[in-house]
């Protein structure tokens, strides 16, 4: 009975040492958060900044950033397009197998003509996308976005919280990657070229 229960650990701990000698892991080693298989960001359908409609399927074959944000956000909006501008420049030739989509969360003021000069003035490449508040809510909703009109004080106008992170698709549309704000352009980088060379 020993004998047998001698065998039968041996066979166990040969078992755990062989499971660890398998092939190596080879999934891609993201330095941002993998939200692989999570169940969002699977429909974008609004106008793009030259008036053309757009949904998701349009950009099979390239790696999508988006982000949700607004014209006249002061320092989280700018901030994270000019990232992304970085990456656009040191990918080079590659940035055109990227797609940069900036979704407005302020319908109201981001009309087509003002996404036309704010969100090409990063990057040429980029598009700025927009809808009516059902369109913009719906398109928040799928991505999980929170967003919320902030009346300023002494002040007849108003600004708009939003979340503030960015979602990262592959290039056959699978949401892969999410990037918290302040991030870096660095991070972002090494994570889309993986997604370029997958």
């Amino acid at each position: 009975m020993r004998r047998r229960s001698m065998i039968g650990s041996c066979l166990l701990v040969i078992a755990i040492v062989a499971g660890g000698c398998g092939q190596p892991d080879t999934r891609p080693q993201f330095k941002l958060t993998d939200v692989t298989g999570a169940n969002l960001g699977r429909e974008l359908n609004l106008l793009d900044h030259n008036g053309r409609p757009r949904a998701l399927a349009d950009f099979q074959g390239k790696v999508v950033v988006i982000f949700f944000g607004f014209a006249q956000c002061p320092d989280v909006c700018p901030t994270t397009l000019s990232e992304l501008a970085a990456v656009a420049r040191e990918l080079g030739k590659d940035a055109d197998r990227m797609q940069v989509l900036f979704v407005t969360v302020d319908p109201e003021r981001d009309t087509q003509e003002v996404l036309r000069q704010y969100v090409p003035s990063f990057d040429p490449r980029f598009l700025g996308l927009y809808g009516d508040a059902e369109a913009t809510a719906r398109a928040a909703k799928a991505f999980k976005i929170f967003y919320q009109k902030q009346p300023l004080k002494d002040s007849t106008t108003y600004s708009v919280d939003h979340s503030a992170g960015t979602y990262i698709l592959d290039r056959e549309g699978r949401l892969r990657l999410y990037a918290r704000y302040g991030a870096g352009a660095a991070l972002l980088l090494h994570d889309i070229r993986i997604l370029l060379d997958s």
